[in-house]
C-alpha cells in the first residue's frame, strides 16, 4: 500500500472546519458547473439570434439532446462511480489502489467513445427523426450534432475525468478546466457562427475546439507532479474487480443522465405533437434554465462528495454528519431562492434565449409551470448525492430510477388524458414528480444514514 504527501485541502479532509472546507471546494466547483453549463448555454443564446432562422435552428439544436445526454451518461458512469472510490481508497491511505481506479476508468472512456462516436455519427439522422425533427428542424440537427459527435472523444475525458481532480482536493485546478474551455467557446462562437457565417456548424466546432482544450488540461495534470493521483500506463489494463465496483456506484448517474436522454425524446415527442415547433423550442429553454439550477446543485455536492467519501473511509462518523448536514442546507437554500426567482420574473429567463416575442411569451408561461416544484431539488439532489459519496451503489440506483422512470416519464403521457390544455399537463409532470420524489428520497436517506455510518466502508 503506497502513501503519499497530500496537498493541504486533503489533509484538511479529515480534521479542518467542515465549513470553511466545503466552501473551499464547493465555490470553485460550483463556478466550474457553471462554466460548463455554458458550453451548450452560450451556443444557444448565439443560436437563438441568428437573423431570420433563429427559432428553427435553436430548435434543431435542442433536438441533438438526448444523444448529448447520452455521451454526458457514458463520460460520468465511470467519472462518478470511480471518483468517490478513489477518494475512499485515499481515506484509508491506499495510494495504489486509487490510482489503480482511475486508470482503469480512463481506459473504460477511451472505449466507451470509440464505440460511440462511430455509432451516434452513422445514426444521428434517424435518431434525429425519431426525436421528433420536422423537415425544417432536421438540416440544423444533423449539421450540430454530426460535428459534436465526431469530437466526443474531448468530451469523454473532460467529463470522466475532472472528477478525479476535484476529489483529490484539487478544486481550483478542476474549476481552471471548465473555465479554460469556456472561455475559448465563448470567444469562438460569434467568430464561427457570425464572423465565419458557419451557423450551428460554426457553434458545433467552438464547443469541440474548446472542449479538446480542457482535455489537454487534464491530462496534463494527471501525468503530472503536483496530482496526488497519478494516471499511469500500468494501470490502463482493465481488470474486473477494480472495474467493476465503480460502474455499480456509477450507475445511479449513468440512470440519471441516460434517463434524461429518454425524457428529452418524451417531452419532445409530445410536445410536438399538442404543441408544435413552438412547444418543442420552448422546450429548448426551460431545458437551458433549468440547468442553472441544477448545475450549481451538482457543484455544491461535488465539493462536499471528497469530505463525505475520506471520512467515510477513514471512519470518522461525526465530520461525515457535519458535511452532509452543511451540504443539505446550502443546497435547499439555494434551490428555494432559485424557485422564488423563476416564479417572479420567467420573462427574463426566456428572453435571455430567444428575440422572438412569440416565443418569449410562451416559454414564460411554460416556466412557471415547469419549475413550480424546482425548489424540491435542494433536498433530492443533496441526499442522492451523498447516498453515492457514501458508497451506496444499489440505493442510488433506485432514487435515480424514481424520479425520472417511475414518476416523470410516466406522467408526461398520462397527465394530458386528465387535462384540456394537454400542453399545460405535459410540463405539469415535472414539478408534479419533482416534489414527489424530493420526499421519498430524503426520507428513505434520513432512515439509513446512521445504519450506513455503523456498518462503514466496504472496499
Amino acid at each position: 500500500m503506497q502513501t503519499k504527501t497530500t496537498n493541504n485541502t486533503t489533509q484538511d479532509m479529515g480534521s479542518g472546519s467542515i465549513p470553511k472546507l466545503l466552501a473551499r471546494l464547493a465555490i470553485p466547483a460550483v463556478v466550474a458547473q457553471i462554466i460548463n453549463m455554458l458550453y451548450n448555454i452560450v451556443d444557444r443564446i448565439y443560436i437563438g439570434h441568428i437573423p431570420g432562422s433563429g427559432a428553427s435552428a435553436l430548435t434543431g439544436v435542442g433536438l441533438f439532446m438526448p444523444i448529448l445526454m447520452l455521451i454526458n451518461a457514458f463520460a460520468m458512469l465511470a467519472g462518478s462511480g470511480g471518483a468517490p472510490r478513489a477518494a475512499i481508497f485515499m481515506g484509508k491511505k491506499d495510494i495504489d489502489d486509487a490510482e489503480k481506479t482511475m486508470g482503469n476508468c480512463f481506459a473504460l472512456l477511451l472505449f466507451f467513445a470509440v464505440v460511440l462516436t462511430i455509432v451516434f455519427f452513422v445514426a444521428a439522422p434517424e435518431l434525429l427523426r425519431l426525436f421528433g425533427a420536422s423537415e425544417i428542424t432536421l438540416p440544423y440537427a444533423v449539421q450540430y450534432s454530426r460535428i459534436y459527435i465526431a469530437g466526443s472523444i474531448f468530451v469523454f475525458i473532460v467529463m470522466g475525468m475532472n472528477p478525479f481532480i476535484s476529489t483529490q482536493g484539487f478544486a481550483k485546478v478542476s474549476m481552471m478546466t471548465t473555465v479554460i474551455g469556456a472561455v475559448i467557446n465563448i470567444v469562438l462562437d460569434p467568430i464561427f457562427i457570425f464572423g465565419l457565417h458557419l451557423g450551428v456548424r460554426g457553434a458545433a466546432l467552438a464547443t469541440i475546439l474548446s472542449q479538446a482544450v480542457g482535455a489537454c488540461w487534464i491530462l496534463r495534470f494527471l501525468t503530472g507532479e503536483k496530482t496526488i493521483l497519478r494516471l499511469r500506463k500500468e494501470n490502463l489494463k482493465l481488470e474486473k474487480k477494480v472495474i467493476l465496483p465503480c460502474l455499480a456506484l456509477g450507475i445511479s448517474t449513468f440512470v440519471m443522465l441516460s434517463t434524461e436522454s429518454l425524457l428529452s425524446v418524451s417531452f419532445t415527442t409530445s410536445l410536438s405533437r399538442y404543441g408544435g415547433d413552438i412547444a418543442v423550442g420552448a422546450m429548448t429553454i426551460l431545458t437551458s434554465v433549468t440547468q442553472l439550477v441544477l448545475m450549481p446543485l451538482q457543484g455544491i455536492c461535488q465539493g462536499g462528495q471528497p469530505i463525505i467519501s475520506y471520512n467515510f473511509g477513514a471512519g470518522n462518523e461525526d465530520r461525515v454528519k457535519k458535511a452532509f448536514f452543511t451540504q443539505f442546507k446550502v443546497c435547499v437554500l439555494f434551490s428555494t431562492i432559485c424557485w422564488i426567482t423563476v416564479m417572479l420574473a420567467p420573462q427574463i429567463f426566456a428572453g435571455i434565449f430567444t428575440g422572438e416575442a412569440e416565443l418569449v411569451n410562451y416559454t414564460t408561461w411554460a416556466l412557471r409551470i415547469y419549475m413550480a416544484g424546482i425548489f424540491a431539488l435542494g433536498f433530492q439532489i443533496s441526499c442522492q448525492q451523498s447516498f453515492m459519496a457514501l458508497g451506496q451503489a444499489k440505493v442510488t440506483l433506485i432514487m435515480a430510477c424514481l424520479r425520472k422512470i417511475v414518476l416523470l416519464i410516466p406522467m408526461i403521457f398520462i397527465l394530458p388524458f386528465f387535462f384540456q390544455n394537454k400542453v399545460f399537463a405535459v410540463f405539469l409532470a415535472e414539478p408534479v414528480s419533482d416534489v414527489l420524489a424530493a420526499f421519498v428520497t430524503t426520507t428513505v436517506f434520513f432512515a439509513r444514514f446512521n445504519k450506513i455510518l455503523r456498518e462503514g466502508a466496504k472496499a
